[in-house]
């Protein structure tokens, strides 16, 4: 396939590719942002395509693996690294769309919710929302990873329990 038909081909798929791309995104501008992307992907990457394939799914596929890559990359970005449990709140509160429990009470209250656990579900919860892994809160209290994730599950419950009454 010669550079021109590679090219004619390409331009060619531009309103099936924008359409699969609005699709993805549900913005205009960031579709065709998505579009242009895949395009200059497809030409950097020409002589990989392999002739008996099917160029349009060659094309799709680009611009699939270039949304979802942009989305990792943005919500990479877009998540926030505190080193106390309150802050976890804090941002939470930021970001959330409905209401949860953080907008209805303040801080201090859920802080006394949080206390009011029981010490066998309170310090891996605060722990895990400090950023420890559950590896690492499982080696700290020497306890197995599952015991850890279902404190972690029951203080969750109990906490929802407390806030929704």
């Amino acid at each position: 396939m010669t550079a021109i038909e590679f090219n004619c081909k390409l331009i060619s798929l531009e309103q099936d590719l924008h359409r699969f791309a609005y699709k993805l995104t549900a913005d205009r501008e960031e579709a065709r942002d998505l579009v242009q992307e895949t395009f200059l992907k497809a030409l950097k990457y020409c002589s990989k395509y392999a002739h008996e394939n099917n160029f349009k799914a060659w094309a799709y596929t680009i611009l699939k693996n270039t949304f979802i890559n942009s989305y990792r990359q943005s919500s990479r970005h877009n998540t926030c690294n505190s080193d106390t449990y309150k802050d976890f709140f804090n941002y939470y509160s930021i970001y959330s769309e409905h209401g949860l429990p953080d907008s209805e009470y303040c801080f201090k209250e859920l802080e006394k919710v949080i206390d009011a656990l029981q010490e066998e579900f309170k310090l891996p919860f605060k722990m895990y929302f400090e950023g420890f892994r559950y590896h690492e809160i499982a080696d700290k209290l020497n306890i197995k990873i599952g015991t850890v994730k279902s404190r972690i599950h029951f203080a969750r419950n109990q906490l929802r329990e407390q806030v929704t009454r």
